[in-house]
């Protein structure tokens, strides 16, 4: 049996596995896909202390390079469910089983699609959700972003080094961004703002994307605009399908000032859990405290 269980390898995950290879619990973490978790696709990240400016790769670098000089042992796998066997939590994967005394949910988030007619059939063929990963795909071809936070206006910014034009609709008047980023876009000259629009439809021809439908919220106007590529960040979708553990209505798991979930032992940290901000400072500062009240668990096991 393991003392700590940790599932995710974000930025969460690899903290809690820090912390928990300095406490000498016997740790695990599983990862499905690839360590470093959604922030390794940034193209650059501004606001983490002591890294005025580095990309998402290289800091999640940074951070597996860290845990695994500790010792931590990771595991490439994908949980299907944690049920509970007394005290025990039981980590079933396709796998196996693995035993813990402790779990540490670290999972992260995925981004939320709209929904709109030509979404779908277009994902991979001009619509996207990351600029890192597609935009060298459409250099001096014009785009559109959807979104008014942080990611939408910092991908805008990316786009627009890469892109003709740079098109950021936007449902509201007002952004969520940072206000350094929003000066940051205001100021670039192949970006413009569609405030108070929404998407209304993907159109393709030679089953690529061609144009945009969008519609004025204010005066109800629909009209075109010709790209080539559109780029969604309008949310995420916490993934948390596995545990029962109590979550809000979006899906994110409720836990107190300590980590702590609805079930004795379970801990969660990072974009998962219900939080006002998700940064990789929060997940971080989550983290670190997941796994001191994990291991405290652990301890009057």
């Amino acid at each position: 049996m393991y003392d700590l269980v940790i599932i995710g390898g974000g930025p969460a995950g690899l903290t809690a596995g820090i912390y928990a290879q300095r406490s000498r619990l016997n740790t695990v973490l599983i990862e499905k896909g690839g360590v470093g978790g959604q922030i390794a696709l940034s193209d650059v990240i501004e606001n983490y202390p002591g890294f005025p400016s580095i990309s998402g790769s290289g800091l999640m670098e940074k951070f597996e390079e860290h845990a695994r000089g500790l010792g931590l042992e990771i595991k490439f796998d994908e949980v299907i469910n944690i049920t509970l066997d007394g005290k025990a939590k039981v980590i079933k994967t396709p796998e196996g089983e693995l035993r813990a005394k402790a779990v540490i949910v670290a999972t992260g988030a995925k981004p939320r699609r709209l929904g709109v007619p030509g979404e779908k059939e277009l994902t991979g063929k001009g619509v996207s959700y990351c600029a890192t990963c597609d935009g060298p795909f459409f250099r001096q071809r014009p785009v559109m972003v959807v979104g008014g936070g942080d990611t939408a206006v910092k991908e805008a910014i990316y786009l627009s080094k890469i892109a003709s034009k740079v098109y950021i609709v936007h449902r509201r008047d007002k952004f969520r961004a940072e206000k350094m980023h929003q000066e940051k876009a205001e100021a670039t000259p192949n970006i413009e703002f569609l405030s108070s629009h929404v998407l209304k439809e993907i159109k393709a021809e030679n089953n690529v994307v061609a144009r945009a439908v969008v519609q004025d919220l204010k005066s109800s106007a629909v009209k075109e605009v010709n790209v080539d590529g559109v780029f969604i960040f309008v949310g995420i979708n916490p993934t948390t399908d596995f545990v029962e553990a109590e979550k809000d209505e979006g899906g994110f798991i409720k836990t107190n000032q300590k980590m702590e979930t609805s079930i004795p032992g379970v801990f969660a940290a990072g974009d998962c859990r219900t939080s006002p901000l998700l940064q990789v400072a929060t997940a971080v500062g989550d983290a670190a405290i997941a796994s001191y009240m994990a291991e405290q668990y652990v301890e009057n096991y």
